[in-house]
């Protein structure tokens, strides 16, 4: 990963990709992938929160194995859980620090050094956008200010996406609601609406 990547053009060929998607699975493929070529790093992953189990789970990966990607469940308040509540956390070495759950598994990967940032979405942390490169990376503020505006519009885009397949499915069920093989005869007659127990001829 070389410094000069972290600039206005990276970010526009990111965005551009980004903004060109409508569908939420599509805008995190689109999102790691994005991001693992254009800052020419080993591997990026999107998490997601799964709020009934307190785990972060894969939306999409790019560049790292299916074992590792598979290696286990990631606790999100014991797998740098830092970075969820503080903002980015950069680790220089992987293999000798306590908040990694699994330095075995990413030792065996190939990763030296990662950053984890938030992905938030509506004002709501909604996961977790983590960078993994080959080599021991010191991040400086610059770089981590950068990924982790990549991830704000990263969770921008999800939570658009979101929305716009909410209106489509909304769109959808009215035209069923509306359509006339499904309507009832909108005509009233004399005695709709009279309760039983009164007489019609009252």
């Amino acid at each position: 990963m070389k410094k000069q990547l972290f600039n206005y053009e990276t970010l526009l060929k990111i965005t551009n990709a980004i903004s060109h998607s409508k569908d939420p699975e599509e805008v995190v493929l689109i999102t790691v992938e994005s991001i693992k070529t254009a800052l020419n790093v080993k591997g990026c992953t999107l998490f997601l929160i799964n709020r009934q189990t307190d785990e972060l789970e894969v939306a999409a990966s790019f560049g790292l194995s299916e074992e590792y990607i598979n290696k286990g469940p990631l606790s999100a308040l014991k797998s740098i859980g830092d970075s969820l509540k503080e903002g980015p956390v950069a680790i220089f070495d992987v293999a000798d620090d306590p908040r990694i759950q699994y330095p075995e598994a990413a030792k065996k990967e190939g990763i030296a050094s990662l950053v984890s940032v938030p992905v938030v979405s509506g004002g709501r942390i909604i996961g977790a956008l983590r960078i993994y490169t080959a080599e021991p990376w010191e991040f400086t503020l610059e770089n981590l200010n950068f990924i982790q505006a990549m991830a704000n519009i990263t969770g921008m885009a999800i939570g658009m996406a979101r929305h716009l397949r909410g209106m489509k499915e909304s769109i959808e069920v009215l035209k069923t609601l509306r359509d006339p093989r499904t309507l009832k005869s909108k005509r009233r007659t004399p005695f709709e609406g009279v309760p039983r127990s009164v007489s019609v001829a009252h």
